[in-house]
């Protein structure tokens, strides 16, 4: 099957441009309208793929990088933030609007993003650098969006699995992948992350956090609920020092390629 992608998103100078081209010629042309494909879906989770710490502006600590030298708006010659200088987890706000977001979670070692859910969405991750260790869960029976505390079954989907840098970037959906996962980073770690749509409290997608019940007698299983965030739980901000984005770009109808799926 063959997706029509713009050449403008291929020969973007910088990859986290790319990517952001790529979303949002993507997610804002499904928005209220058909979810995207998968052939799209596995087109944005390579271009996440490719990506490195430094691309967004990060010092993952290693002494060389395997970032492409043609990267003409790589920064790597620029200020950039130092992992290590981490002492709490940290958002690193990229780009937000109505269909998508993009941003990075960086971690120091052993600290926790509690288990919480993604309603109605689809998350793309990177891990950028470090190891993480995932607990994740489906659910057999999404319990009600509103009115009463959520509660219900829950598949288990990862229990304790740690993933190491360098490693494919994943994708969630909304009723398989893991849409509940919790994260513990193992060693300094960062995340790179994009959702669509993003979270909104107006439009009912809110982060819900859960306390998760293992059932002894049916293994692979566990009962969650719904709980208040811990009130010693919180995330610093950091700016965003990657290669600055030109967005909401247009493009006509000549200035696109194919992607065979």
């Amino acid at each position: 099957m063959a997706v029509a992608f713009p050449s403008h998103i291929i020969m973007a100078l910088s990859k986290v441009q790319r990517l952001y081209d790529a979303c949002d010629m993507v997610f804002s042309q499904s928005s209220g309208e058909a979810a995207p494909s998968l052939g799209e879906i596995e087109w944005l989770r390579q271009l996440l793929d490719g990506l490195e710490a430094a691309d967004v502006g990060i010092d993952d600590g290693e002494k060389a990088s395997s970032s492409s030298s043609d990267d003409e708006l790589s920064p790597k010659r620029a200020r950039l933030l130092p992992a290590l200088a981490f002492e709490q987890i940290t958002y690193v706000h990229i780009h937000q609007c109505d269909d998508f977001s993009m941003g990075v979670f960086c971690f120091p070692a052993g600290a926790t993003l509690p288990l919480h859910d993604h309603p109605e969405m689809v998350v793309l991750s990177k891990l950028l650098y470090g190891s993480v260790r995932v607990r994740s869960y489906d659910w057999v029976t999404a319990p009600p969006s509103s009115g009463a505390r959520k509660c219900g079954l829950a598949r288990v989907v990862a229990a304790g699995e740690v993933l190491r840098s360098p490693c494919e970037a994943s994708v969630l959906f909304p009723q398989s992948g893991g849409n509940m996962h919790a994260f513990t980073a193992v060693t300094p770690c960062a995340i790179l992350d994009v959702l669509t749509p993003p979270y909104s409290e107006e439009r009912g997608r809110p982060s819900t956090y859960f306390h998760d019940v293992p059932i002894p007698s049916l293994p692979g299983y566990a009962i969650l609920e719904e709980t208040d965030l811990p009130e010693d739980f919180s995330v610093a901000g950091a700016p965003y020092l990657g290669p600055e984005l030109t967005v909401d770009m247009d493009f006509d109808d000549d200035d696109y390629d194919d992607y065979d799926e």
